[in-house]
């Protein structure tokens, strides 16, 4: 029988975030006091947007390693799957309970962690959900069969997705080209966003952006054909 969601989540909810942010990334075993990029980039982007949930995590890491889930949980599915990160399941324990020490190393900073642009897979989403949720759902490898243009393809989200969430891509635009990265690390972090097509000619990634910011916060299509119908 599976887990309720609710007690899922007030058992594993914040362990799992912290799993996935190893997703994709070597683990070493004899990782000691200097914590992983992936752990530091959950720990960073936490600590700046929910600071309280390090200390759900860090028991919820005790918690597990201490007292993994018996026969008869396993019997009834009623327990969270850690996923392969590369380690013997001998040394899973003393891994979680080393992310626990480092997660609660980061709760207890006197200062939080220098804001910085993401380092890892997890923490660019992480950090702008809807703008992945545009790049990878709008402009995959199938946009040029779906779409006529990559303007197209923009509207069609535009006059899809409700206001709120373009409003919070209206942000996540902003506050990507505040970075100011230079113009080959844009066109990684629209592929780590999960755009598989190139930007239209003759746009640079980051020049894209800019148009599409441009774009977003002016009248939506669906407020464009309310006003002509007005008319």
């Amino acid at each position: 029988m599976a887990m309720e969601p609710l007690e899922f989540d007030r058992r594993y909810g914040e362990m799992q975030r912290v799993m996935n942010a190893h997703l994709g990334w070597a683990v070493d075993a004899g990782e000691g006091e200097e914590a992983s990029d992936a752990v530091q980039a959950y720990i960073r982007h936490t600590r700046h947007r929910q600071p309280w949930l390090l200390a759900v995590a860090e028991r919820q890491l005790r918690e597990y390693a201490r007292n993994p889930p018996g026969r008869l949980r396993l019997r009834l599915g009623e327990y969270y799957r850690i996923p392969d990160v590369g380690l013997p399941e001998t040394e899973i324990q003393d891994w979680l309970l080393r992310l626990a020490d480092a997660v609660r190393r980061g709760a207890e900073s006197d200062a939080a962690p220098r804001p910085c642009s993401p380092r890892t897979h997890w923490e660019w989403h992480a950090r702008f959900p809807e703008l992945g949720q545009l790049l990878g759902g709008w402009f995959s490898q199938d946009m040029p069969d779906e779409f006529a243009d990559h303007m197209a393809a923009l509207d069609d989200y535009l006059g899809s997705t409700d206001p709120d969430l373009v409003a919070r891509l209206c942000g996540e635009l902003h506050e990507v080209l505040a970075l100011r990265l230079a113009e080959e690390d844009y066109a990684h972090v629209v592929t780590e966003l999960g755009m598989e097509v190139d930007p239209p000619a003759p746009y640079t990634a980051a020049a894209w952006l800019t148009l599409v910011a441009e774009r977003v916060a002016g009248p939506s299509p669906r407020e464009g054909r309310s006003s002509a119908d007005r008319g």
